[in-house]
């Protein structure tokens, strides 16, 4: 019964909301409402994410700090090359691969949250086959500081969180 009703409340609700938008509770409307209600039921069974376990909680605390830290010296950095101070030096703007060890889905979206959080980053792509990211950075001075940024800030401590 699981399999084929595996939100029934959800299900419900989505056959409610179809018969009201309706406005209607004839034969055809009642087995459309079953219908998206099914459809929604299932399409919200291959959406449910994997189980998670958090490993050392302790460590959130210090990575909240961090993370806000490296906000504002990044608002600070970005405001700086926006309103030309420090406009004798050529800026450049690029993007880095980096490789990852992590695996945790919840900790790589944690990472890409961090990472587009601060400003003059975005996380662009991450490639499964390969386990690597692809970073737009708005200051490129040193690729290979990005990827210890990436890996000893930021991978290390999630690693420790969700893996």
């Amino acid at each position: 019964m699981r399999r084929l009703l595996p939100f029934p409340i959800f299900a419900l609700a989505v056959a409610a909301l179809w018969l009201l938008l309706v406005g209607s509770v004839k034969p055809g409307s009642l087995l459309l409402a079953a219908g998206f209600g099914l459809a929604g039921g299932w399409m919200l069974a291959a959406l449910t994410p994997p189980r998670s376990r958090l490993r050392r909680l302790a460590g959130i605390p210090e990575l909240v700090w961090m993370v806000m830290v490296e906000v504002v010296r990044s608002n600070n950095s970005v405001a700086r090359i926006i309103l030309g101070q420090g406009a004798t030096q050529a800026r450049r703007s690029g993007f880095v691969r980096i490789p990852l060890d992590m695996r945790s889905p919840y900790g790589l979206a944690a990472l890409a949250c961090i990472l587009t959080a601060a400003p003059g980053t975005v996380w662009v792509e991450y490639d499964s086959v390969e386990n690597t990211m692809l970073l737009h950075v708005l200051d490129l001075i040193d690729e290979e500081g990005w990827v210890r940024i990436i890996k000893d800030r930021w991978e290390r401590r999630l690693m420790e969180i969700f893996e």
